[in-house]
C-alpha cells in the first residue's frame, strides 16, 4: 500500500488557476487565492542557459503547460518554473 503522507499536496505552495503567455517573454498567470502576477522570462531567458531556447525556437515560448499538480509551468524536460517563484517574483496587478 503507498504510504499516502508522500503523496499529499502541501497547501503551502502556491497553485496556479490560470496562465498566459503573452508578447515580450511575459506570463499572465492567476493562483487561487486571487491574486494575479505578471511575470517576466526574459530575465531567466538572460541569465539562464536553458531557457534560451525559448527565445531561439520558434513558437516555444507560446506552447508552455501547467503540470498536473498545477505548481509548473513548464516548456519541455528542461525548461520550467516552479508556481512559488511566480509567485514571489511576479509583478502584481
Amino acid at each position: 500500500m503507498l504510504n499516502s503522507r508522500l503523496y499529499k499536496i502541501n497547501p503551502m505552495i502556491p497553485r496556479i488557476q490560470s496562465y498566459q503567455p503573452l508578447d515580450g517573454f511575459q506570463l499572465l498567470v492567476s493562483f487561487d487565492d486571487g491574486r494575479r502576477v505578471r511575470y517576466d522570462v526574459a530575465d531567466d531567458i538572460n541569465t539562464l542557459p536553458a531557457f534560451r531556447d525559448l527565445k531561439t525556437q520558434h513558437g516555444l515560448f507560446e506552447n508552455a503547460q501547467l503540470d498536473a499538480s498545477r505548481t509548473c509551468i513548464y516548456w519541455n524536460d528542461q525548461i520550467d518554473i516552479p508556481s512559488d517563484a511566480i509567485y514571489e517574483y511576479g509583478v502584481a496587478f
